[in-house]
């Protein structure tokens, strides 16, 4: 199972702009397809962004023109960089690493947007 590790997190104003980094262990990170899910208190856990080993990405709705997923093979990094921030984008942000019936999780990163 792969390690991950977020970061990236914190404090924004509505209208601002973040970046979201995770870390993996092994030497297998390109051949993951790796995710970005976020959980706001009371709702279920859902896709932010996904992108596949070939570098396919795809968006929730709610991020669609907004958010932008990159992976660095080189550097067994996955980045999500969020920009226009809403309110509604407060949640912990999980990054995901899948590779055939196997799923691993990091720890998660707490966004707030506020003012």
């Amino acid at each position: 199972q792969v390690q991950l590790v977020e970061s990236g997190g914190g404090l924004v104003q509505p209208g601002g702009s973040l970046r979201l980094s995770c870390k993996t262990s092994g030497s297998l990170f390109r051949l993951y397809a790796m995710g970005w899910y976020r959980q706001a208190p009371g709702k279920q856990r859902e896709l932010v962004a996904s992108i596949t080993s070939y570098g396919t990405t795809n968006y929730g709705d709610a991020v669609k023109g907004r958010f932008t997923i990159s992976r660095d093979n080189a550097k067994n990094t996955v980045l999500l960089q969020m920009n226009s921030l809403k309110p509604e984008d407060t949640a912990v942000y999980y990054c995901n690493a899948h590779l055939g019936t196997a799923d691993s999780w990091g720890q998660g990163t707490q966004v707030t947007v506020s003012s």
